[in-house]
């Protein structure tokens, strides 16, 4: 599903990081934000990429080094709306594989994108409150099997909690939920997927509208609308889809 938006001008003047920027979602964020009017994008990765507008800046950031992020601070003292979108999902993830591969999921998925937070959450007081994204997944409720769901479940209820903590600095935080999306990391999911650019725009969308969820697909809203019906019901209504996907 491809969402139209005329919110042209909605990011008019705002400065942006985003995490993860080198491809997928993360260059949709950069690319969309431009386009919205923003007058600086941070374009953090852990090997930054050139980009052709001198608006967006590109800035090295691994989440996972403690270091690296106190160095994006500092690099980054003017920012206002801060895209939480790094993130790993390997292939052979599985709940049942390897205690240090679920351990590297949750150090980049949880750990990395609370320590980002965290780091840039005086920063987004400093310039007026501002606004934090966290990329989440569908998987947050269905759920998958894997370290990765498990790690996006975790960070669903931290954004939750940052919501709260970050409230009285006037920082609007979001949490964007959304299923299999056209990128690299779902490559070899052989599913119907979201466009970046729809899941994007839906989500700029969202901020300007002061939403704190985004629902980016009909799957999304699906399984959010079946979060009040009991397990037993549930539960068996997900399964088929499961299979589906961990067959493909």
């Amino acid at each position: 599903m491809t969402v139209a938006s005329d919110k042209t001008d909605s990011l008019q003047g705002r400065t942006i990081l985003v995490t993860g920027a080198n491809g997928g979602l993360g260059e949709q964020f950069v690319l969309q934000a431009i386009e919205r009017g923003a007058s600086k994008v941070y374009a953090a990765a852990r090997a930054p990429r050139d980009w052709p507008d001198a608006r967006i800046q590109p800035l090295s950031l691994d989440i996972t080094s403690a270091d690296a992020v106190r160095n994006a601070v500092l690099a980054a003292p003017d920012v206002d709306l801060l895209i939480n979108n790094a993130a790993i999902a390997p292939q052979a993830d599985s709940l049942f594989g390897s205690e240090e591969e679920a351990r590297a999921i949750f150090e980049t998925n949880f750990f990395g994108t609370l320590r980002v937070a965290n780091a840039f959450a005086p920063i987004l007081a400093a310039n007026g409150g501002g606004t934090m994204l966290n990329i989440l997944s569908t998987a947050v409720w269905v759920t998958m099997p894997t370290a990765y769901a498990a790690s996006k479940a975790a960070m669903w209820s931290a954004t939750n909690g940052l919501r709260f903590a970050l409230e009285g600095q006037g920082t609007q935080v979001v949490g964007l939920h959304v299923g299999m999306v056209d990128t690299p990391m779902a490559a070899h999911f052989d599913t119907p997927k979201s466009s970046p650019a729809s899941v994007v725009a839906q989500a700029y969308d969202a901020i300007a509208a002061g939403d704190i969820e985004v629902l980016a697909d009909d799957l999304t809203r699906d399984l959010k609308s079946r979060l009040g019906t009991k397990a037993e019901d549930f539960y068996p209504g997900v399964h088929g889809m499961l299979r589906a996907l961990i067959a493909s």
